[in-house]
């Protein structure tokens, strides 16, 4: 099987490499459309794995399954539902302007933890997608 990202619009990097984060999620559809809906995600495939872009990195939606050849004692699962307070992973958005994006993926259904919260440094807060997975939503104050 080829690796998902060797389409046309796909960032092949000439040196270095490029970051793609994989969710696993309990429904492909509900979660693409979130990212989609919510922070205007492109999507470039819809099936299985959906590959969205998502501002300048790409990200993988697809659903668990069990060890392969090449991680025999791995399986793919999306967090349990009963554990959402058990954080394991987390994608972080820098944004310019905090207050905008709370008022805009908030209008587009973006359930937020708390509304944005001042920090030394940064003001932040959190939103959790479909399946439970944790995103901050940070903009540098210093």
């Amino acid at each position: 099987m080829n690796p998902p990202l060797l389409e046309p619009n796909a960032p092949l990097p000439v040196k270095g490499f490029v970051v793609t984060t994989l969710l696993i999620v309990k429904d492909i559809a509900r979660s693409r459309e979130f990212y989609e809906r919510v922070f205007g995600a492109q999507v470039m495939e819809d099936d299985e794995p959906a590959i969205l872009r998502l501002a300048n990195s790409w990200l993988l939606i697809n659903t668990g399954g069990g060890p392969t050849d090449d991680k025999p004692t791995v399986t793919a699962a999306p967090p349990a539902a009963h554990d959402h307070d058990r954080l394991s992973i987390a994608m972080n958005l820098r944004v310019a302007d905090i207050h905008e994006c709370y008022k805009l993926w908030h209008s587009r259904g973006a359930h937020f933890l708390t509304e944005p919260k001042v920090h030394e440094s940064e003001i932040r807060c959190y939103i959790r997608d479909p399946d439970g997975y944790l995103i901050e939503v940070g903009q540098t104050t210093s």
